[in-house]
């Protein structure tokens, strides 16, 4: 392929926070070009924010089904290759599923949907119409993060015993949602979020990374949820005793009430041979313990981590000492993605390294943590099968 794909997005209108940072890493490694988008449920706000993106003002769409509609209208050689879906949580499903099934490919915000159903629903879409589906977990884009995973999967670790995995923010403290607060206010709102709040929002990301490193599969949940904030709908805080496939144990904690703590996602993994940590606001250090031996600090950036894993690698843009974070592992994931976009048009296989991203699979995974951790806590905090 010569040229470079051509971009729609849904959502990331003014004020969004999410969305600014899809436009950032869609567009880091420059084979990519926002052409077309629905920015905002305004038609004024979105035609404001094509404004300022330099989309041609006929693409700015009142709404997404206008959008599939004047798309599809144009020459193939014009209309949009795949679109971002960054909106709330409600939204998701119905516009992940308009786009396949028009034909598009399709990037899409966490978590996927509202419900399990629909999650196996849109599953069952992906494999029908054959589209390529990305699902924006972002944090499996880091590069220690791949190195982690790969040191599992090549038996470093021996047997997994135990995993501890969690997601701290102290942002929610006060009832923001009731003071405009744009990002709180969905986010809250059982409408827009879907049943669980904190654990929704933040848990699915701890719930993803656990699975993504350790290779294994969440299959019992003992969860206790709690609203802290008087009035708020939606839980600020869960914690979870977990089972894994293959007899693991875990421990998974997310909250949004602790103060002090800003984005403090970190893991644990304790195997029969060593142990791995990593914090992601700390994202560049891997470290591994050993048994009667000293711990050793892998750092990003250096051959010796391309050469245990490619996909770390592949992942790395900047040599050691120069550090590499959030909007590098978005990127990561639109890289993976539109690799394999660029494999499909041109009638390829992909390289295995750049299917290396989350999916839809990944997205009914979620789904059905959140549903368990709500049934769990609904029952008293009772073990409840995933």
């Amino acid at each position: 392929m010569n040229r470079k794909l051509r971009r729609g997005m849904v959502g990331g209108g003014p004020g969004a926070f999410i969305g600014e940072i899809h436009r950032k890493a869609a567009r880091m490694d420059g084979g990519v070009e926002l052409v077309a988008g629905a920015f905002d449920i305004n038609p004024r706000k979105s035609k404001q924010m094509g404004r300022e993106q330099c989309v041609d003002p006929k693409r700015a769409y009142a709404d997404y089904r206008t959008m599939i509609d004047k798309e599809l209208k144009l020459d193939p050689d014009e209309r949009i290759d795949f679109v971002s879906v960054t909106v709330p949580n409600n939204w998701h499903f119905p516009i992940a599923r308009d786009f396949l099934e028009a034909g598009f490919h399709v990037m899409c915000e966490k978590p996927m949907t509202m419900t399990v159903k629909e999650a196996v629903d849109l599953e069952k879409i992906v494999k029908k119409t054959k589209r390529v589906f990305g699902l924006m977990h972002n944090y499996v884009g880091y590069p220690m993060v791949k190195l982690a995973r790969d040191m599992v999967r090549q038996g470093d670790l021996g047997r997994i015993l135990k995993v501890i995995v969690q997601y701290p923010q102290g942002w929610l403290i006060h009832p923001i949602e009731r003071e405009g607060s744009q990002q709180a206010g969905w986010r809250t709102d059982p409408r827009q979020s879907g049943a669980a709040g904190c654990m929704g929002d933040i848990g699915t990301h701890a719930e993803n990374l656990a699975e993504y490193i350790t290779g294994l599969k969440i299959s019992e949940i003992c969860a206790d949820l709690t609203t802290f904030v008087k009035g708020r709908r939606l839980d600020d805080d869960g914690n979870c005793l977990l089972r894994f496939n293959k007899g693991a144990k875990g421990i998974l904690h997310a909250s949004q009430v602790s103060v002090g703590q800003e984005n403090n996602l970190a893991i644990w993994v304790h195997g029969d041979k060593k142990s791995l940590e990593w914090h992601q606001e700390y994202p560049n250090d891997l470290h591994v313990a050993q048994i009667n031996g000293p711990v050793a600090i892998w750092r990003r950036g250096n051959p010796y981590v391309a050469d245990k894993s490619p996909a770390a690698g592949r992942g790395t843009r900047t040599p050691f000492g120069h550090p590499e974070a959030f909007l590098e592992a978005f990127a990561n994931n639109y890289c993976n993605f539109t690799d394999t976009l660029r494999a499909r048009i041109d009638r390829k296989k992909p390289d295995p390294l750049a299917l290396d991203f989350p999916g839809v699979s990944d997205g009914v995974r979620g789904m059905k943590f959140i549903a368990a951790v709500v049934k769990s806590a609904g029952m008293g905090a009772r073990w409840v099968k995933m």
